[in-house]
């Protein structure tokens, strides 16, 4: 029998999840696009930036797949640093509407990522069988 203490953190688990990947998404979607499209860097191979910016999260992609919670605490470690590079894309004025939805979606995904680790910690430890 589920009491209101597990439907609670059962909901809370899946809204975090859902905004983590969906975060998730919409960063590298944001990323790829600022760096293949709307302003590639200058020069001849502007893919490596973009590499250079995708590499670090899409290593973490099968564990936030798979929802290891260790894994979206990890996640959020590197966040800090794209949320650094987020805030000063959003003080020059040429790319300031890219670097204010960049920080916005970095803020979004590290507090999901975050909750997520933290509300997954708990579940666990209330259901050792899984």
């Amino acid at each position: 029998m589920k009491t209101t203490l597990d439907s609670n953190l059962d909901a809370k688990l899946r809204m975090a999840r859902l905004l983590t990947l969906t975060s998730y998404a919409a960063l590298l979607s944001l990323l790829s696009a600022w760096y293949l499209w709307l302003a590639p860097a200058p020069g001849d191979r502007p893919w490596i930036v973009w590499l250079w910016h995708l590499v670090p999260l899409l290593a973490f992609a099968p564990s936030v797949l798979l929802g290891k919670p260790r894994a979206h605490a990890w996640l959020c470690f590197v966040l800090l640093l794209f949320f650094i590079e987020a805030v000063l894309a959003a003080t020059h004025p040429a790319t300031f509407g890219l670097g204010l939805s960049y920080a916005i979606l970095v803020s979004v995904l590290f507090s999901a990522a975050m909750y997520y680790a933290r509300w997954k910690s708990q579940w666990l430890r209330s259901n050792p069988q899984r």
